[in-house]
């Protein structure tokens, strides 16, 4: 709650005003910074970014990502002199960070782009989406599919919820004033369709962030917002992304109910899958406890 919660009314200010700079929101997230109590977890200000108009607001998982993000802010709000701000999550967990793959940047600003493909053609395909550090609870989640359930499934890190709903409603309201023309894609949709499968959504802000771009995911797919809706808990960051159902098992269970759902994987597997990870189904949901 550093990065908004507690000063909205004075970041509001500040880009009526016309401000520019960067502004860090640390900490972020509402399972990385673990025994903290209630008052520090962050599970809502990308919400609240997304309402400020000069605000672009990034929830980076990687270094390479966040330098990319600000070498381009740099750029706009110092040489070509855009009044806009930054506002950059950052986590309390100490991870490795992998190397930039090759030509990533344009997705990287615009919000979305493939991380990790499938690792080989299975049986089944899913698609999943990570943000922040449960970015790597969303890679060990398509190791588990692929090793356990014949499941291959595309990897894509979102930098940005934000950008991609700006992005989609500016192409929304451009074919709208100009219907004779041929119609502009939301970049988001334009991704997603090169993926396949059901798509699962992981956060560590609520289900409301990537729920801003749900109805631009292809139609015919199924669309599963994972995140921390309730409140935070003072745990180990293993209980409490269990507790909201973001840690990779979860993501994993989530993708195969999916699929169950489409009649591509028997509702026995996902049951014996719960029962495997130890997964509760009948806890209470901390949305509303």
């Amino acid at each position: 709650m550093f990065g908004f919660q507690r000063i909205a009314d004075s970041i509001w200010a500040f880009g009526d005003a016309r401000g520019r700079g960067f502004l860090l929101g640390a900490t972020a997230g509402r399972t990385t910074l673990n025994g903290e109590g209630l008052q520090h977890q962050d599970g809502q200000s990308l919400l609240t970014a997304s309402t400020v108009p000069s605000c672009r607001a990034y929830d980076p998982a990687f270094a390479y990502e966040t330098a990319v993000i600000v070498e381009d802010g740099v750029k706009r709000m110092m040489a070509k002199g855009e009044d806009v701000f930054y506002y950059i999550t950052l986590y309390n967990e100490a991870y490795v960070m992998p190397p930039m793959p090759a030509g990533v940047e344009e997705g990287i600003l615009r919000g979305i782009y493939l991380f990790r493909p499938a690792p080989q053609r299975l049986k089944h395909r899913a698609t999943l989406l990570g943000s922040g550090p449960i970015l790597r609870e969303v890679l060990a989640a398509q190791e588990l599919l692929a090793a356990k359930y014949q499941v291959a499934a595309d990897v894509c890190s979102v930098t940005s919820y934000g950008e991609l709903r700006r992005d989609a409603l500016a192409a929304e309201r451009r074919n709208r004033l100009h219907p004779r023309e041929a119609a502009v894609q939301p970049f988001v949709a334009e991704v997603l369709e090169r993926t396949e499968g059901p798509i699962v959504a992981a956060t560590d802000f609520v289900k409301a962030v990537p729920d801003m771009v749900a109805r631009w995911a292809p139609r015919d797919r199924e669309w599963i917002a994972l995140g921390t809706d309730g409140w935070g808990r003072s745990d180990t960051r293993e209980a409490l992304r269990r507790l909201f159902q973001v840690d990779a098992a979860s993501i994993a269970v989530a993708t195969l109910a999916a699929l169950a759902r489409e009649g591509r994987v028997a509702g026995h597997v996902v049951e014996r899958a719960i029962e495997e990870f130890g997964i509760d189904p009948d806890a209470k949901d901390p949305l509303t406890t």
